[in-house]
Formats: structure tokens, sequence, C-alpha cells
């Protein structure tokens, strides 16, 4: 068996997310998916219960989904990609990785990852950080080092971004499977206007949040499982229903409390504390404590990993097992014979965790405290738990 894999958020699921398992879906026996949870890599939290998405995702193509760890959704596109393809590698049914790019030209992508592996590329990064650029500009600059500005400015585009780090992950790994390029169509990652049918994420959860219409962009049985959560008080999730919580959090904690976050370095942590003693709410602080190096989006990564207690060594070997979400008949198959060949063990139920080390109980542990959390963003609060006993999504 050779499956297609994907790395996804599906927050939520949208035409342009159905365009790409559409693409790849005859050039394997099934589609997998590695989804982010209920916490996605903007940390912040998903817009729709991550079984929910997965049922989305088994409507419109997917055969299989499963589940990336929380600690690696709240991470940096390296270690997000990372281990998004470190699950599929793992599972040994997976020959090609499918993903989204705005250029898509597997050669060019293919290229700026060797570029990046170079030690020069590295150092040039190093030197450039020191002068208090954000890493996003000193790698773009480092890169343009030892390639043409034409290529390096690939790397202004999200999806490339991403694309760029499953190439360097495949290739970490001494993975056989192969990258294929997928050209986005119609409206880009973060683009605030339609294109047709189609429209980026924040955009569809902008309009989903302030209650307009979003079903020109979204498959009709997406649409419809978005409108039932809505109807359930299962949907749309608030961050700010957090900001009480997260800011007496800052407002009692420490540097220590900050001391093995990731992405802490050179004393941000004492600027995030800072900004949270005059803040009112969390965009406050985020917006107090960024500067030109320190982005908006390293600041809520921060915090969020606080928040929930991840650690740095929660992110440094990979996942410690493959947990399944959702599946239908063909992604049963496909899991009957990833069995065979999975090099990490597979989690159905919450019992499957008590035969398994104290990484993956810590892992597991994590992702429970995280839904709890999650759980009080919900239109209709729902208590703690229910990670564990919620039901896989089958289709």
């Amino acid at each position: 068996m050779s499956a297609i894999g994907i790395v996804c958020e599906f927050n939520p699921f949208h035409n342009g997310h159905k365009y790409l398992i559409d693409s790849v879906k005859n050039e394997g026996d099934g589609v997998i998916c590695v989804m982010s949870g209920n916490f996605v890599q903007r940390c912040e939290p998903a817009v729709a219960e991550k079984r929910l998405r997965a049922k989305q995702a088994l409507l419109c193509g997917a055969d299989l989904v499963l589940e990336l760890p929380v600690a690696y959704c709240l991470s940096g596109a390296q270690t997000f990609a990372g281990a998004g393809v470190g699950l599929l590698d793992s599972l040994g049914t997976v020959d090609t990785l499918a993903f989204g790019s705005e250029c898509g030209d597997i050669s060019k992508l293919t290229n700026l990852a060797l570029a990046l592996e170079k030690d020069g590329v590295q150092n040039g990064i190093s030197e450039l950080l020191k002068t208090g650029v954000t890493y996003a500009f000193a790698r773009q600059k480092a890169v343009e080092s030892v390639c043409s500005n034409e290529l390096a400015s690939v790397l202004r585009s999200p999806n490339d971004i991403l694309a760029v780090e499953y190439i360097g992950a495949l290739r970490r790994l001494n993975s056989e499977i192969k990258p294929k390029a997928v050209p986005r169509t119609g409206a880009g990652h973060d683009e605030n206007e339609p294109c047709g049918s189609f429209a980026g994420a924040s955009f569809i959860r902008e309009k989903f949040k302030n209650s307009e219409s979003v079903e020109e962009y979204m498959p009709r049985s997406s649409y419809e499982i978005l409108t039932q959560a809505v109807n359930s008080g299962l949907a749309p999730s608030q961050y700010q229903k957090l900001d009480i919580a997260v800011l007496s959090f800052l407002r009692m904690a420490d540097g220590e409390s900050f001391r093995d976050t990731p992405d802490v370095s050179e004393g941000i942590e004492n600027r995030i504390l800072n900004a949270a003693k005059d803040a009112r709410t969390l965009a406050q602080v985020f917006e107090n404590a960024k500067t030109k190096r320190y982005t908006h989006s390293r600041i809520r990564r921060i915090v969020l990993c606080a928040f929930l207690g991840i650690k740095r060594s929660d992110t440094a070997s990979g996942a410690p097992y493959i947990r399944v979400i959702g599946f239908n008949e063909k992604g049963k198959e496909i899991l009957r014979n990833a069995r065979k060949t999975a090099k990490l063990p597979i989690v159905m139920r919450s019992s499957d965790i008590l035969n398994l080390g104290e990484e993956a109980k810590r892992c597991f542990a994590l992702e429970c405290r995280a839904t709890d959390i999650y759980n009080l963003t919900l239109p209709v609060i729902r208590p703690c738990g229910t990670d564990m006993t919620d039901n896989l999504a089958l289709v």
C-alpha cells in the first residue's frame, strides 16, 4: 500500500483544502492527514474541535486523520513540519507527501531546502540575528548570499516556507517519501479577499466568527458540520474567553516560570511579564511585548506554551505515538497495514497510553490539558476529560 500524506490544520476545512486532496487522491491508495488538534500554529484555539474538523476532511476525500501533538502544533515552522513529516514517515505506508505551494515548483523548493543546510547560511542567520532582525528576515538575507534573489524570494510565501521545511525534514529523516508541490489556486493563505469560491482560512474564520455566511467557500458537507457545531454550541471558539485566565497566570509568573519554555531567550520573558502588568487583554500583551525582532507570532507562542506547561523537552525527539482521530473504510484498511509497518505505537483509545512509556504519557497528558482549556473557549463550555471520552470521527 502506498498512500498520500498531508500535514494540515483544516481550520476550518474549505474549498482550497478539497482542491489539494482532489489533486492527489488518485495517485495513491488513500489520503492520510496529520492534523493539528485543538490549538493551531497561529497559537490560538482552532475554530472547531479536532474531531469535527477530522470529520469534515473525511467527508471531503481524506481516508485517515492522525493528530499532531499540541507541543508541535504550537511550534515554529521547522518543528511543526518536522513532526508532521516524522509521523507520516513512521507509518511505513506513505510514499508521497503533498502540500500546497505558491510557487508550485518542487525544484526551487528543493534547492532552497539544500541552501538552508549549508553551514555558511546557518552562520549567516546567526550573525544577522545578533543585529536584532527577525529570524525570517535573517534567513531570507542569508539564503540570498548563496542563491539568486528571485529564488530566495520564495521564502516570503507562507506555504512555500512550510514546503521548504517539509522537504528539509524528509532529507533529515533520509525518508523514501517523495515531496509533491500542488500549486495553490484562488486566494492566498492570509489574503483578505476571496477569489471566486476560494478564500483563505483567515478570511473564512473572520467572517464565520462575525456570523457572516461562509457557505460558498466550503464544501457542502464541511459547511453543514460547521453549522451543526454552531447550533450545538461547539463552535466557534473564542480565544478572548481565556484572557483573564492567561493574564492571571502572567501576573503571578516570574522569569523562572518561563525558563524551559520553547522560544525563550535573551530575556524575552521579562518583556512579556512587564507587558502583562498594564495589559487588560491578551491582545494588549502581544502588542506591547512585540518588537522588530520579537514578532507577534513568537510572543503568542511563548505565552500559550508557558500557560499550557509545554517545555522545550516536549519537542526534542518527535511524536512518541501515532494517535488516530478518525477514518473511513479505506482508512481502516490503511491502519490494518500500518500495524505491520509502523515504527511507533498506534493509539486508538486513551487506554492504549497505559502500556506506553513516560514520554508518551506526558505527551498525552499535555493533549488532555490542552483540550480541557480549549473547552473553556466554546460557546457552551464543556467539562474536563473529553479528550479521553469523545468518540473517533468515523465516516
